[in-house]
Order: C-alpha cells, then structure tokens, then sequence
C-alpha cells in the first residue's frame, strides 16, 4: 500500500509520540466517492469485514430459505463472535438442524473471545472446539450452501462450488476482478480488492431494496439482520456492537483483521471501507468511530464516540498518561 495518510494520532503528554497511517472510502450507491483520505485504489484484503458478501450465495441460492435459516442465523453468518453462548450454542443448533457436527466444520479450533468462557475452560481443563471459533457461523452458512448444492465436505477450497460463487458474488458487487486472494485466518479465500471497490459494494448494502431483485433481497436481508442482531455480529465489549448499538440502529458495521473496517448506512445510502496501514485495531477502532462522527450517525460527545476518538491512555498505576485521537485530516 503507497500514498497512506495519518488516520489516528497517538499523544503523550504535549508531545505526539506515534501516528497510525491508512487509506479510507466513503461512498454513496452510484460509486462516486464523498469522502477519501489516503489512496482509494489501495489493494487489500477485506478480511472478516467481507463477511456479508460471503454470505450473498447463502440466500440466493435458494439454501437460506430451504433450510429456514433466521435473521439471527443470517447475523452469525457475518460475524466474527466472541464464542459466548449466545453465539455457540445457535451455531451447535444450526449444525444440529444440517445433520452435521463440529468435525464437518474446517475453521479451526480457537479459543474463546469470550474472557468468562475461555477462564472457564482454562479452570476446568477444557478444549475449545471448532464452533467456539469466531467464524464459526459464516462456515455454518458455506456448509448450508454445500448441503444445498450436494457438493464436497471441503468448502474451502478455492476451486468448490461454495467458493467459486463467492468470488463471482464478490466481483459483482464490488464492481473491480480480484486479482488474487489470500487464506483467512478461518482457511476460506478470502479476495483482496481495493478501498473504493469495498466502499462501492457497501453503497450497495446500504442502498439494497427489499422488494427488489434476488441480489438486492439477499443483500438487504443480511444487512438488516446485522442491525437487527448487533450482540450476534461480535459481542458484548466490542467496537462492531458497541457502535452499532450507539447509532440507534442507523449502521451496519464490521471489523476485519488486521485493522480493516466497513459501515453500511441504509438512511444516507452511503458504504464506507477503512484500513489502517499498520494493522492496528486500536487506531481502526479510533476511525471508524471518527467517521460515524462526521457522517452524523454519532455525536460526538456520546460516552461510546468519546471511548474511541478521544480514548484516554492509562497507565499501570491508573495514571492519565496521554490520549488516541482522530489525525486533523480525518476530522
């Protein structure tokens, strides 16, 4: 990535000690950019923040329906969850109703998010399974969509049918061919494009019609259950349902490792895709809550916009050492 700018400033005491660089996209639904800091063609993997396009082929195939998938169920296929027992035990559910266990799942085991449920495991000798993995849900879904499809156990290979629609979805809604992809942390591909590209197809999130054809159904229906389902999205303490419970239902919002970030905003029909250069998700979490800012979705002086843009740094000993504010560009 060339051409970043500072995002995120990082002060201590009267001196700026570090700066977080980045690219960022605020883009209405025709694809002309309203607001751009930093190079908006900057290729990059979208990561976790892709979740909702992964998920297009789910209900447009006709496997949401068939299996009776719900708007809860459609929120976990987006999100990266803490692994607490509301998100755990749908997808345990979820399998269950596929016929399927977690041995079917090929996302890995991980441990918990949620700090209550790892302690608990840690003080009890316990194992983390593959649904205790954040994206446990999203691979709920691409085995949903391989049941429906009647193909192969190895959803994510990159030449399956599962992901093969995956890429054609991706291309499409973003309006740019991926020139290549990366595996994710969960082992699907995941496309890289660029900031505008990702901005562009979160216009579109943001613009789909309910009523309208098959692609704007789905698109429509996963963005409204992620509004719907905020706690389901991440979990209780993260910056995702912190900020979407904050903006009162007005913003779909999704962080994606290694600092990426996108928001939907059905009401001004606007997408926005954000990356900071050097993976930091503390400066992600600074911008993103800068620009819910500046869109109007978020006052400023509202106790979670002040956690983020005006984040004070504590010390050890509890002492007021400095602070991570918005850079003046972003502001």
């Amino acid at each position: 990535m060339i051409n970043p700018v500072n995002l995120v400033e990082i002060w201590r005491g009267s001196l700026l000690e570090s700066v977080h660089q980045g690219h960022a996209v605020v883009c209405h639904a025709s694809g002309d950019i309203l607001h751009a800091w930093g190079d908006p063609d900057a290729l990059v993997y979208p990561r976790s923040s892709a979740k909702m396009i992964q998920a297009l082929p789910l209900i447009e195939s006709g496997a949401a329906d068939r299996f009776g998938l719900s708007a809860a169920q459609l929120a976990l296929a987006c999100a990266s969850h803490n692994g607490a027992a509301i998100h755990t035990d749908r997808v345990q559910s979820w399998l269950t109703d596929l016929e399927l266990d977690d041995s079917a799942l090929r996302c890995g085991a991980q441990a918990p998010l949620e700090k209550s449920v790892r302690h608990g495991m840690i003080k009890t000798d316990d194992s983390p399974c593959q649904y205790h993995n954040n994206c446990s849900g999203k691979h709920a879904g691409f085995l949903t969509l391989s049941k429906h499809l009647g193909a192969g156990p190895e959803y994510v290979e990159s030449d399956h049918p599962v992901q093969q629609a995956i890429f054609d979805a991706f291309n499409e809604v973003t309006g740019f061919e991926s020139p290549t992809f990366g595996i994710d942390g969960c082992s699907a591909p995941n496309p890289a494009t660029t900031i505008h590209a990702m901005a562009r197809a979160m216009a579109f999130f943001a613009s789909a019609n309910p009523d309208g054809d098959l692609r704007n159904r789905a698109a429509a229906r996963l963005r409204n259950a992620m509004m719907a389902y905020p706690e389901l999205v991440a979990g209780e303490g993260r910056p995702c349902t912190r900020l979407m419970r904050a903006c009162n239902g007005k913003v779909a919002i999704k962080f994606g490792a290694e600092a990426y970030f996108i928001a939907i905003i059905p009401d001004q029909k606007l997408g926005v895709a954000l990356k900071i250069s050097d993976g930091s998700t503390r400066a992600a979490n600074c911008a993103i809550a800068a620009i819910l800012v500046k869109l109007g979705l978020l006052d400023s002086e509202h106790p979670e916009a002040q956690a983020y843009i005006n984040e004070p740094i504590i010390n050890w000993r509890g002492i007021h050492t400095g602070w991570m504010r918005p850079a003046p560009t972003l502001q």
